[in-house]
């Protein structure tokens, strides 16, 4: 399908948002000065698994500028329980207090909250909060979270299995015995968290004349955290605005409604006095959210020439110890969407999701990120087996370009995605044949190089249908407005919300195309309840095809009556080919588009302040609003070509060259798209070298400081090459398909995949991350010693 033709779409502009950014004048949370706030700093457990015997606070009360110590029983008489119940068969209920009163989960659980006139005083006075415990033993592993004596995280279920969900499609044990092989292999992704550069912090405003609660927080999703903020204080959405302002990242961590921030609202109200919390590094990293922690073993049948004929998929995921999301979502959509580009109807999956004494799972940037490693390693896998080449293993099992859209075993729909396309772009950029004549040459002197291949399948926007059938509170809908003002000025919002994404930007762009006026004209207002619609906030790489396609709808709605009103201003009959461009009227006469004297502002101007020169039957003003509900999924696709050189001596990795091929339909801004592209493969690498939340067999978290928990910089990183190759999608406005989180799946896959290669003289398998040099090493030394015995 060609690409439509747009004006303002796709052009290369410079972020909007940029100069407050660089120059110093973003406003975030903290820069928002409320006078006579108090500071909140919470106490926390300093063990993993522990009952409450008694928390003394009277020492902490009784020093200087302390105004309260609040526990776990104050706040349940303040606040509501959460309860994660949705109906899905195998999935248990889990309830949550704000502060435990019982027991604690893991080092860092918030047992009480000292509030001060400032953050040194309330942190001195934390010191002085005596908790007495009685100590238990921990869940520190998936495995032993599976074993039938564990010790129970949650005491009020059966068992640590949180979630078990089961599903066979067509007959996979056919398919094995028919098999030439079944291949087994494995794949074992560490824990990880987000690390945003800003962490979790908010200020709560309690009017007490007004019945009224100002929150500010950084936030993803305004309305959704409104509505659970109220519903946990027993309040209306009416009583509480939620305003967040500039966000320093978020990457999934700032969707849920902690326990802190709920508690922080709690007390002010209580108080009757501003309240602000904001959280340390270590605190981020002990105690905020935590993500990826997973094992995957895979089955695969197939034929003598690699043809995959079925496919087991085992999921055992470690989802800490609390339920801030419905504990089946995480590992379903990795178990939905698994076999991505390739051709398999015979495919079963079994999905074990367990409870741990570590911090509570969230979702984080592409929490389906293992699906392409573990699909592409299989593909791998069958190769090495079989001694084939590893891309005609691919172009035998990849899906045709006459195939779609095609049905996967799990009935989810791929439509107008292109992987077989990017597959052979990326080859062709890369000049594959010239790398293995490369790669040969090098070790014949000691050189040993590698090159990783990862097709993705990156599943972007998610409708309502998949919310509900994943028992997620909330839809997948979208809702925008724009305003018109008396002279011009456009205004437009969405529900959408920002955390340095650069949605003032793109969403400028799909505004600008739908209306008609430059993307420099159109002032976004985000993050702020009592402004912006109600949506669903920013999760999924929803931001471009909800947000960007409600406001492109919504844009093109005002068109029609901006076009209506300038024909009625110009004498010309509305059926007239007219059109709004650069805020200026043009009329279609002799098959070219001529200016006009009548301009937006014209417009606008007779909308509000002359409703007696509009139409007959119109009614006055320019103020427009529309919500859109996507498509169930929608998907993107690349390939990821990564080339790596091996040091067999240290383990160390170099980086020698990285290319990719991105299909993510309708492109609404470049910069913003290339700036995601390059953020998603940082984020990958970076995880898949060096970040790991590490905990010891107490639960007690080891990696609790950027000294001990490693993230890549810039000197790390490789050179990205960006290919283009993007093609619409024609169930979407625009034909927009979302991205952001592709660039995570295929770095993981294409840099595992690469070292993989790289070592593939010495018969040994990567199958788990971080790569670091020292289980390289480990890997190389195990299969030396065990030649030398044999």
């Amino acid at each position: 399908m060609s690409p439509p033709e747009f004006h303002y779409i796709g052009q290369h502009l410079a972020r909007k948002e940029d100069y407050r950014l660089l120059t110093g004048h973003g406003r975030y949370v903290d820069d928002i000065e409320v006078p006579g706030a108090l500071h909140a700093c919470f106490v926390r457990s300093p063990h993993a698994h522990a009952r409450i015997v008694s928390i003394d606070s009277e020492a902490a009360r009784q020093m200087p500028g302390v105004v309260t110590v609040v526990t776990g029983h104050e706040l349940a008489q303040w606040t509501t329980r959460q309860r994660m119940a949705p109906p899905i068969e195998g999935l248990q209920a889990m309830e949550m207090d704000t502060l435990p009163t019982t027991k604690v989960r893991f080092q860092g659980d918030p047992v009480a909250c000292v509030i001060a006139t400032d953050r040194y005083l309330a942190e001195d006075a934390a010191e002085q909060v005596l908790v007495d415990y009685e100590v238990l033993p921990a869940v520190s592993t998936l495995w032993q979270a599976l074993e039938a004596d564990s010790p129970r995280v949650d005491e009020s279920l059966d068992s640590n299995l949180l979630s078990h969900q089961h599903a066979d499609h067509g007959d996979v044990e056919a398919r094995k015995r028919e098999a030439h092989r079944v291949i087994e292999s494995t794949f074992s992704q560490h824990r990880q968290t987000h690390l945003p550069i800003e962490t979790r912090g908010c200020i709560a405003v309690w009017d007490e004349g007004r019945q009224h609660l100002t929150f500010h927080v950084g936030t993803q999703v305004p309305h959704p955290y409104r509505t659970t903020l109220a519903g946990r204080l027993c309040l209306s959405e009416s009583q509480v605005s939620v305003i967040s302002p500039d966000v320093g990242g978020g990457f999934g961590q700032k969707i849920a409604l902690y326990r802190e921030e709920l508690t922080v609202a709690a007390v002010a109200r209580h108080l009757k006095r501003p309240v602000r919390w904001r959280e340390d590094r270590l605190e981020n990293l002990l105690a905020s959210s935590q993500a990826r922690e997973d094992f995957c073993r895979t089955r695969a049948a197939v034929s003598a020439d690699g043809r995959l004929l079925g496919l087991e998929l085992e999921i055992i995921e470690d989802f800490g110890a609390y339920s801030f999301y419905p504990g089946n979502y995480l590992a379903r959509v990795v178990a939905m969407i698994l076999t991505g580009p390739y051709r398999v109807q015979d495919y079963s999956y079994d999905v074990k999701v367990v409870l741990s004494n570590k911090v509570g799972n969230g979702p984080m940037r592409a929490p389906m990120a293992i699906t392409s490693w573990v699909m592409e390693g299989t593909m791998d896998a069958i190769a090495r087996e079989l001694k084939l080449d590893p891309v005609a293993v691919r172009r035998l099992n990849m899906l045709h370009p006459e195939d779609f859209p095609y049905t996967m075993a799990t009935g989810e729909v791929l439509a107008d995605i292109t992987p077989r396309e990017t597959l052979e772009g990326a080859l062709a950029a890369f000049d594959y044949d010239n790398f293995r004549q490369r790669q040969q040459q090098g070790r014949a002197q000691g050189v040993y190089l590698g090159l990783g291949i990862c097709t993705v399948v990156e599943s972007t926007t998610y409708g309502s249908r998949f919310y509900k059938a994943a028992g997620i509170p909330g839809s997948g809908h979208e809702a925008a407005w724009l305003r018109i003002e008396p002279s011009g000025a456009v205004n437009a919002s969405v529900g959408l919300g920002a955390t340095g994404q650069g949605y003032e930007t793109s969403l400028a762009h799909a505004v600008a195309e739908g209306l008609g006026v430059a993307p420099q004209q159109v002032h976004l207002h985000l993050g702020h309840t009592d402004i912006a619609p109600y949506g669903m906030g920013s999760r999924g790489a929803r931001g471009g095809t909800a947000g960007g396609g409600t406001l492109y709808l919504c844009a093109q709605e005002a068109s029609v009556k901006v076009l209506a009103i300038g024909a009625a201003l110009l004498g010309l009959d509305s059926s007239l080919a007219l059109r709004l461009r650069d805020g200026r009227i043009e009329q279609m006469i002799d098959g070219q588009w001529v200016a006009t004297g009548v301009g937006l502002a014209d417009v606008a101007r007779t909308a509000y302040l002359d409703p007696l020169a509009l139409p007959a039957g119109m009614h006055p003003g320019l103020e427009f609003h529309r919500t859109y509900e996507p498509p169930p999924m929608t998907y993107s696709n690349s390939t990821h070509l990564c080339e790596v050189q091996v040091d067999v001596a240290t383990g160390a990795i170099r980086f020698v060259r990285y290319v990719v091929a991105e299909d993510c339909g309708t492109v609404l801004s470049p910069v913003v798209v290339e700036g995601q592209q390059h953020g998603a493969i940082a984020m990958g690498l970076s995880g898949a070298l060096f970040e790991q939340v590490y905990y010891d067999e107490a639960g007690q978290n080891l990696s609790g400081t950027l000294a001990d928990y490693l993230v890549a910089t810039a000197c790390e990183l490789p050179h990205i090459e960006i290919l283009s190759m993007h093609t619409p999608n024609r169930a979407t406005p625009a034909g927009i398909k979302g991205m952001a989180e592709g660039g995570v799946m295929g770095a993981i896959g294409a840099l595992t995949n690469a070292v993989n290669d790289a070592l593939a003289p010495f018969d040994v398998v990567v199958n788990q991350q971080p790569l670091t040099p020292m289980y390289l090493r480990d890997l190389l030394r195990e299969k030396s010693n065990s030649t030398n015995k044999a």
